[in-house]
């Protein structure tokens, strides 16, 4: 088989490592790219919003099944511009991948179909959103309504931070287009964790359960970022929660999305908030997250293509899907300043070394060859990811790799998975 990967990411450098061990595979092509990607791959310069030239590239190679790793191309029908060219292609379409796209239609989804999250009030204006800052107070956490990699959500402590963030999202236009419209909505209590199935809009398949860490600095303190690691299994999630976020919320997702008529097929990522009154959504992802897509995937048994191939034709139910028992953590290496403004350009060292240790892979996220020399080009810039027996080889293996790379500035977490750790051992 042909396979082309749309991304540049450490998802989707995790997605060509796995599809890379299928004996199926023949050729497999990413869009655009990146260096990690390129030792499996072969990378073509095409950018992920250039549908157009996505199209014509899987039409002249003659591709066999293209899979979609971040969201911006889904939101903007690349599925259904596929579909209608009679190729075979992973994702949402357009109208499915709304429930990521607008954070305003998919809380006015749920609330449709009664399926558990918190109550909100979406603004367009920054009057009336102030005016409700001040009768509700906070805490509150303010969403912007669009794309925003992962960055648009404040959790406002008070009043003051609250009106500030509805400043910059409507008055300032921090987010652009993307934050033309706002949430404010009540902050859950509890412990989050992150839920993904692959459906092809009928039969739903769990994946085994991570746990993502959002904020930049350790105990989960300072802004949001789009991740800074994860882990799986995440111990929160018992058998008892997963069949109840099945029951009460992935299950009235898809069937609630078909009667819609808007079909969902492709990955369905639902971030849970594990709060006193059960399960609740705080967000969906129309694909696969990043970081937790590594964690995933260095767990996954059965052959990827297969999956797939049975998702994209409607038999999900016809096949087994297989998992390691084995814990994963990954720790995201950022560069200096991440989530704000940041360096580019810093040589990178130790990769080699890294990945010389057992059960390790180093996943790039944002790195450039330039003049043959490895550099870091974006905010997050490697995933060292580490398969070990249990919570702490895992975690060991993984920092033992992080203490052999380096690049100026770098920058990570140190209690990654530190908190499976504490829940695996406290329930033995």
């Amino acid at each position: 088989m042909k396979i082309l990967v749309i991304g540049s990411g450490g998802r989707e450098h995790a997605l060509v490592w796995k599809l890379a061990r299928s004996p199926r595979v023949e050729a497999l092509y990413c869009a655009p790219g990146n260096p990690g990607m390129g030792r499996n791959a072969r990378c073509v310069p095409i950018k992920t919003d250039d549908l157009d030239e996505l199209l014509e590239f899987a039409k002249r190679k003659a591709v066999d099944l293209t899979v979609v790793g971040p969201e911006l191309p889904l939101t903007m029908g690349i599925v259904d511009r596929f579909k209608e060219a009679g190729l075979r292609i992973i994702g949402p379409s357009r109208g499915a991948a709304e429930v990521e796209a607008s954070k305003a239609f998919s809380k006015s989804f749920m609330e449709r179909h009664h399926i558990p999250t918190a109550h909100a009030r979406i603004f367009d204006e920054p009057e009336p959103a102030i005016r409700y800052i001040k009768e509700h107070g906070a805490p509150i956490v303010v969403k912007v309504d669009g794309l925003a990699a992962g960055k648009g959500v404040i959790m406002a402590q008070d009043e003051t931070e609250a009106i500030l963030a509805v400043d910059l999202i409507l008055r300032r236009k921090q987010f652009g287009e993307a934050g033309s419209r706002l949430l404010l909505e009540d902050l859950l209590d509890g412990e989050e964790a992150t839920f993904l199935v692959f459906t092809d809009g009928k039969t739903v398949i769990p994946m085994v359960t991570s746990q993502d860490h959002k904020r930049v600095y350790d105990q989960d303190q300072g802004p949001n970022t789009g991740g800074m690691g994860a882990y799986s299994p995440a111990p929160v999630l018992t058998e008892a929660l997963q069949l109840q976020v099945l029951r009460e919320i992935v299950r009235p997702t898809v069937d609630g999305l078909a009667r819609e008529g808007r079909p969902f097929q492709g990955i369905l990522y639902v971030g849970l908030m594990l709060t006193t009154d059960g399960p609740k959504v705080l967000e969906y992802n129309a694909r696969f997250g990043d970081p937790e897509t590594q964690v995933i995937l260095t767990r996954l048994e059965t052959d990827l293509v297969d999956i797939l191939e049975a998702l994209e034709s409607c038999r999900l139910d016809q096949i087994e899907v297989l998992w390691s028992p084995k814990v994963s953590v990954c720790v995201v290496l950022t560069a200096k300043g991440y989530p704000a403004t940041y360096e580019s350009g810093r040589p990178i060292t130790g990769i080699d070394q890294a990945e010389s240790k057992e059960g390790v892979v180093v996943f790039h996220a944002g790195t450039f060859l330039r003049d043959g020399e490895l550099v870091t080009a974006g905010g997050r810039v490697l995933g060292v990811t580490a398969v070990g027996d249990d919570f702490q080889q895992a975690r060991d293996r993984a920092y033992e790799a992080v203490s052999r790379i380096r690049f100026e500035g770098m920058h990570c977490r140190m209690d990654i998975a530190l908190k499976g750790l504490t829940m695996k051992k406290g329930l033995r």
